[in-house]
């Protein structure tokens, strides 16, 4: 008894290698690890060469013939595909095998469903699982009746008409709410990325596939140097653990002080609708004055993760922004292996706090590469300039005249220019 209590749901992949697509065996292999991130267990999985998909049923009737046997003697109760299914082809397909069937955005969203913690992300998931829902309320209905009809009022409409109509209005109803909602969280998020930016400090951002370490290269900066256990986020080795934007500021001692953001993993294929809903979260990325693309080295795929995130990157129109290329986990590769940069390239293990030093040499010297260096002499009247250029750029050097303090700063120009009046 308790053993089928604890039984996973069975689940049969599909996918269909168009044109030969030759990303198609790592797709699959991809859509094997969100099934199971999705708590259900593969048990077999189709695949089938076609130049088109069927307009019907994507695959051939002979492929749901295979598939439907492949039901039964598994004892699985759901079908997923790695393909993008339209709402004609998932009525279709549920009617020919009775099960319930997925395709690859559907199983995404239901990760993203699962793993939401906060107010925010609930929201921004919902959003995109009624944009994905919407235009597939005909399937949802194909079982109601479609008497009447005319094409005057709601009420000439027969009973599945009626229904279709009310779901539609109704759902089309939420997503405005729930768009109004996220903007008004958007603006008071806007309003504490104003106070960050009135800091000067520099903003960098951990992006790359789900599950290459970025969490994990954030505790250990925290760790360092928050002292506050609190301040770290959620770190484990699945698929989109994290989906909320978190922000710290990381001050090494002698270096450039930052605010370091953990952002959304990216995957491929990742649902346009989700890209839409999590825009807000990204805007971290956005904004950044670097980026740090955190690669799992270890993963024979990490070059196809790479194109995804640069791929992403451009969606979001922040590949503009300087890259640091961090491939972590090297030391799966080689355990005697040294952190080391070549050609922009960094190579460490964060979980074994290998390289996090060199880390932070290479984020210093990414943000300082443009910095001015000057000696200035502030009037002891005019002391709160001293204060400002302590918080928002590096003091090298501080002597007490007789005329005020002479320093030696270090900055960005930004900052470094409001104060030229005073160089000596």
């Amino acid at each position: 008894m308790f053993e089928n209590e604890n039984k996973k749901d069975q689940a049969i992949l599909v996918g269909v290698n168009l044109n030969n697509d030759p990303s198609f065996e790592h797709s699959m292999k991809e859509l094997q690890a969100l099934t199971e991130a999705c708590d259900m267990e593969v048990v077999c999985m189709h695949t089938q060469n076609l130049p088109n998909p069927n307009t019907a049923l994507y695959v051939g009737t002979g492929k749901v013939k295979e598939i439907a046997e492949s039901l039964v003697m598994y004892d699985a109760n759901t079908v997923i595909f790695d393909n993008a299914l339209s709402p004609i082809q998932v009525r279709n397909l549920t009617e020919e095998l009775n099960a319930v069937v997925l395709d690859r955005t559907a199983l995404i969203l239901q990760i993203f469903n699962d793993r939401a913690k906060t107010a925010e992300a609930k929201m921004q998931v919902e959003l995109a699982r009624l944009q994905y829902m919407l235009p597939r309320l005909v399937g949802l209905h194909n079982n109601l009746s479609r008497q009447g009809g005319g094409s005057g009022s709601l009420s000439n409409k027969g009973a599945g008409e009626k229904k279709l109509e009310l779901d539609r209005r109704r759902i089309e109803k939420q997503i405005t709410m729930l768009k109004k909602e996220l903007a008004d969280m958007e603006q008071n998020k806007e309003t504490m990325r104003k106070k960050r930016n009135q800091s000067a400090l520099p903003k960098v951002a951990l992006v790359g596939y789900t599950n290459a370490g970025k969490s994990t290269i954030l505790n250990q900066l925290v760790s360092r140097f928050c002292k506050d256990d609190s301040k770290k986020v959620l770190e484990k080795d699945m698929l989109f653990a994290t989906l909320e934007t978190s922000v710290r500021q990381i001050d090494p001692p002698g270096q450039k002080g930052f605010l370091l953001s953990d952002t959304v993993g990216f995957i491929d294929k990742l649902p346009h609708n989700l890209v839409k809903a999590f825009r807000s979260t990204l805007q971290e990325v956005q904004e950044a004055d670097l980026l740090l693309h955190v690669v799992d080295f270890s993963d024979p795929d990490f070059s196809e993760h790479i194109r995804v995130t640069r791929e992403t990157l451009e969606e979001l129109s922040a590949s503009h922004i300087p890259v640091l290329y961090v491939y972590n986990k090297a030391d799966k590769l080689d355990p005697d292996a040294k952190p080391k940069l070549v050609d922009n390239k960094l190579y460490i293990s964060a979980k074994q706090e290998a390289g996090i030093d060199a880390l932070l040499s290479a984020i210093d010297g990414c943000l300082s590469k443009d910095d001015k260096e000057v000696k200035l002499l502030i009037p002891f009247s005019e002391g709160q300039i001293v204060s400002v250029l302590t918080r928002d750029a590096n003091i090298l050097s501080t002597e007490y005249l007789a005329e005020g303090t002479l320093i030696t700063v270090k900055g960005v120009a930004s900052v470094i220019d409001r104060y030229l009046k005073y160089e000596v």
